[in-house]
């Protein structure tokens, strides 16, 4: 028999999860609620014979439904469609930022509770998720929510639900870090006397390739970069600007405590 999986939200995020699902059609049978899907999203449903926005009411009881929604749009959500679609049973998987599991179990009224935090690379099977669970989820539904967040990417489980917020603020945001840094490399080589279109694929295949340099060499960031450092050399006279008086470091810093400090004020 087929688990019964409910996704609650498919814009950019639950989106992304979607895609991730499409090789697990065979085991899992996907209802959708999406008030707006893209065109992608409405195609992807459609070949799979998904089911998009049905009555929630008497759908119940179905063995996991995942929260893709703005943390915004919670208690509206749980109001009208959430609490047609579970029982005591039921498995709830949020990838909302900053509610905790404590409020989605009072709010949702089931009492198995994950929270977990992909990112945006999963829509190609490359992010990372991370997860924690309230302990009384039983074993079937850890399991179940690793075999939904595994199509995403790598899935690391926490020890505590505290660390959700530094992980939403290093992973969850954390794309967004480099494709801003894609973004200053290309607008600094236009600078620079470089046509704008060659400055782009300069600066964006950089990125793709040290990337992937990162992930196949085995070597740490820093031992990578050192390699590539020459003494007084171009990039040593690049990175000196770039952590004088601490730099990108303390900038990063600063940056992943703004987004902590914003995904426990979300929670509140």
């Amino acid at each position: 028999m087929k688990n019964r999986i409910a996704l609650v939200g498919g814009g950019r995020m639950g989106g992304a999860m979607l895609r991730g699902w499409a090789d697990l059609a065979d085991t899992m049978d996907f209802v959708v609620f999406e008030p707006t899907p893209s065109a992608e999203i409405a195609k992807l449903i459609e070949q799979h014979a998904w089911t998009l926005n049905p009555d929630p009411k008497g759908l119940a009881p179905f063995d996991c439904v995942v929260l893709g929604i703005k943390p915004q749009h919670f208690t509206i959500v749980c109001d009208q469609i959430v609490h047609d679609l579970v029982d005591e049973q039921t498995i709830m998987v949020s990838i909302m930022a900053g509610i905790g599991t404590s409020k989605i179990a009072e709010m949702t009224h089931v009492q198995h509770v994950i929270r977990a935090m992909p990112n945006t690379p999963g829509q190609i099977g490359k992010g990372i998720t991370a997860y924690w669970c309230v302990p009384n989820v039983p074993f079937r539904g850890q399991a179940l929510a690793i075999k939904l967040l595994s199509p995403l990417g790598r899935v690391e489980k926490l020890q505590h639900e505290e660390q959700l917020d530094a992980v939403t603020a290093v992973s969850g945001s954390g794309p967004a870090y480099v494709f801003l840094l894609a973004e200053a490399m290309a607008a600094a080589g236009e600078a620079e006397g470089l046509e704008r279109g060659l400055a782009e694929r300069l600066a964006w295949q950089t990125v793709i390739g040290a990337g992937a340099l990162l992930a196949q060499s085995g070597q740490s960031p820093q031992a990578l970069r050192r390699a590539v450092t020459s003494p007084e050399g171009t990039t040593a006279a690049a990175t000196e600007v770039l952590t004088e008086g601490g730099g990108i470091f303390t900038l990063v810093r600063r940056a992943i405590e703004a987004a902590v400090l914003r995904s426990r004020q979300i929670g509140k």
